[in-house]
């Protein structure tokens, strides 16, 4: 059977400062354009899945450059529906040593977060799917987003499809008077898999972590069992429980880890130094594309799902832009232990 993976969100132009610029400092600003489901869906494209990127875009051509650019990939866009006025923007400046990068948004009102029920036809667009993915991002953007959301993950379930989120907690993003606790659990109850971490398990679903530091840069994994653990008894249906470990040494150094709890055993993995970063925006969306390939791809192999995900996104960070442009050759090469980054000839 053919794996095809449908997710959902809203994708955004992204203007970037140059050179670690500071906003006041720049002239300039480099347009791309990211979103955290468009990201998974350019990295399992990449990977040769065929993918369905579906949201809601105006019709102008800053709307069509975004959509000829997701094709360049070789994303599917038949499913992105016309509407509203505008595509949200992110402004992004990148930090340095122990400056943090910095986001502002301006995304209200966009045509995503105007969309309403009955807008997308599920049951057509899931149609042949094997994996649905969304992320707590969309549900922060609006009531409709949420509503429309919950659509499609009702139909996903109902279709026998896997389900997977990422928690992706944003508190700048929930503005319309509901909080993520409110709004999130009856969504992630209809997840088989669910991508967090610490700070994603607190404030979505109000489950904490026990002794862990992630400024000291070391993250102890096998904390984050008891966590994984809790999410499957609040939440019965889930099967998977994935945790990424970010040890935040300074802006351009971090270790990179993940851990991976299947309701009997909790795998980890090799624990990358990434001491260059080029730019890490979009790092956890590589884990989850990552991710959703090698299950897709490794069967019950969930070690080396866990482990080309992190490879993955271990090479997320050395790519500038929001999407991970990298081969599955090259993942499993830097799994298999060369990170010499030598030139390939």
């Amino acid at each position: 059977m053919d794996k095809k993976v449908v997710v959902f969100g809203e994708i955004m132009l992204r203007l970037a400062t140059h050179d670690y610029l500071r906003f006041s400092q720049a002239t300039s600003l480099n347009a791309t354009f990211g979103g955290g489901e468009a990201n998974v869906a350019v990295s399992l494209a990449n990977y040769g899945i065929p993918t369905d990127f579906v949201s809601r875009m105006p019709d102008n051509d800053i709307a069509k450059a975004c959509l000829m650019d997701l094709k360049r990939y070789g994303v599917g866009v038949d499913n992105v529906i016309s509407g509203g006025s505008r595509l949200g923007i992110y402004f992004l400046e990148t930090g340095a040593v122990s400056r943090g990068s910095k986001v502002i948004y301006d995304r209200a009102h966009s045509a995503i977060s105007e969309i309403k029920k009955g807008m997308i036809d599920w049951d057509k667009v899931l149609e042949g799917a094997t994996w649905f993915h969304w992320t707590g991002i969309t549900p922060a953007i609006s009531q409709g987003a949420a509503e429309v959301c919950l659509e499609a993950i009702e139909t996903a379930n109902r279709k026998g499809i896997t389900v997977s989120c990422d928690l992706n907690y944003r508190k700048n993003l929930w503005k319309y008077g509901k909080t993520a606790g409110e709004v999130m659990p009856q969504l992630v109850a209809g997840n088989d898999v669910v991508l967090g971490n610490e700070e994603d398990a607190a404030m979505v679903l109000g489950i904490h972590p026990e002794g862990v530091d992630v400024t000291s840069g070391h993250v102890e994994a096998a904390a984050y069992e008891s966590v994984s653990r809790q999410i499957m008894k609040a939440f019965p249906r889930c099967k998977m429980v994935i945790t990424t470990l970010r040890g935040s040494f300074s802006a351009n150094h971090n270790s990179w880890a993940g851990v991976l709890w299947d309701g009997n055993k909790l795998f980890e993995s090799r624990q990358y130094q990434i001491t260059h970063i080029v730019d890490r925006v979009g790092g956890g969306d590589s884990f989850m594309g990552g991710l959703i390939y090698g299950l897709l791809s490794y069967g019950d192999d969930h070690q080396k799902a866990l482990d080309f995900a992190v490879a993955a996104s271990a090479l997320k960070h050395t790519i500038y832009g929001d999407f991970n442009l990298v081969t599955v050759d090259e993942v499993e090469k830097l799994m298999a232990g060369d990170a010499s980054g030598r030139v390939s000839r």
